[in-house]
């Protein structure tokens, strides 16, 4: 496996610099984050990034139990091996004249340029919930009337909302405010990619009694969660994993998996990665001897060419030790904009090897 052997010259250069290959030639970091699809290395903006979404953290426990197919996110039934979730980096649009009971005006933009354009969006999902506003409490319960319009033209200083360039995307009615309102936006957010016209959403929000706006500005949280499917790693069905067996002991000449660790920590990469704290990959490695045994998970063409070569040791080499079973690994991590990351490796970690 190429990537194991990047981790191994990569652990090798843990006490040395990274950076020490030729002019010409990548080094083993930026090697092993090319074969990630994380290249060149993520650097969060901030020191103290925004906490990792509820939802994230229980997809990435959960995220290297095998699932129906490769590359598939249950909990949305789409494809896709990397979860982000973009905040929100637009702003407040003033009420400057009277327009009925209306609560608030947001613009609300979200970037998704920093796809890959390798990937294939699945599902963009917004989601709008209300918390504590700046006395504690939670805003008063509804009704309430959304409205959610692209954003088609620049909005100038002093502009009146109806003079925004803009399309009615969704419109909802509800009138409580602990439950979180979600909006597929896949068909804007693809349009979004197509071109260069992201301009981003704008949201309005009224009710009818102004009474029951106070608060609600200090409350409000959007988020736009993109699930996209790189399709590099993802190739075709993987065997279901079984109990692993562990790493072999040292002493033992047999083929068998043996330990290997990489500590993110070591490597300098625990500012942007979340979890787990290392990767741990293992290999394979070891003796296929005459006669082949069931626990060396052979195969006929193995243990014929096992017998060749006790018959024949200079024309007809031994069979190699390979891995048979691999399982996945997940990676939350913080992306440039300091928005996390959920992405899923698939046949990354040597669960079992065999004589091939």
């Amino acid at each position: 496996m190429a990537l194991l052997s990047l981790l191994v010259a990569l652990q090798l250069a843990c006490g040395a610099s990274l950076a020490g290959a030729p002019d010409d030639q990548p080094g083993p970091e930026t090697r092993l984050l090319q074969a990630m699809g994380l290249s060149p290395r993520p650097s969060p903006k901030s020191a103290s990034p925004a906490p990792v979404p509820p939802l994230l953290w229980r997809l990435f426990r959960r995220g290297s139990a095998p699932g129906p197919e490769p590359c598939w996110v249950e909990e949305f039934q789409v494809p896709g091996n990397i979860i982000r979730v973009f905040r929100d980096q637009g702003g407040w649009i003033p009420i400057s004249e009277p327009q009925g009971c209306l609560c608030l005006q947001k613009r609300l933009y979200f970037n998704v340029s920093v796809l890959d354009a390798a990937e294939r969006l699945t599902l963009a999902q917004l989601e709008i919930k209300f918390g504590l506003n700046a006395y504690g409490t939670s805003p008063l319960a509804g009704p309430f009337e959304l409205s959610l319009y692209r954003a088609s033209r620049l909005a100038l200083r002093g502009m009146a909302a109806h003079a925004y360039g803009r399309q009615l995307v969704a419109a909802r009615s509800f009138v409580h405010l602990h439950q979180a309102l979600t909006f597929d936006l896949t068909g804007v957010a693809e349009e979004w990619r197509a071109s260069a016209g992201n301009l981003g959403l704008i949201l309005e929000i009224g009710a009818p009694a102004g009474p029951l706006c106070t608060g609600l500005d200090a409350a409000f949280e959007a988020s736009l969660l993109v699930v996209s499917l790189a399709p590099a790693p993802c190739r075709g069905g993987r065997p279901r994993r079984g109990a692993p067996r562990g790493p072999a002991p040292a002493g033992s000449h047999v083929c068998k998996p043996r330990r290997l660790y990489l500590s993110f920590a070591d490597v300098g990469w625990e500012n942007w990665i979340i979890a787990p704290q290392g990767y741990l990959a293992n290999y394979c490695l070891g003796e296929c001897p005459f006669p082949l045994t069931e626990e060396l998970n052979s195969t006929n063409h193995a243990i014929l060419q096992t017998i060749v070569h006790s018959l024949d040791p200079e024309g007809t080499p031994q069979p190699c030790c390979v891995p048979v079973r691999l399982s996945p690994i997940s990676i939350l991590y913080y992306d440039n904009d300091d928005n996390v990351v959920l992405r899923h490796y698939e046949d990354m970690v040597v669960d079992e090897c065999g004589c091939r």
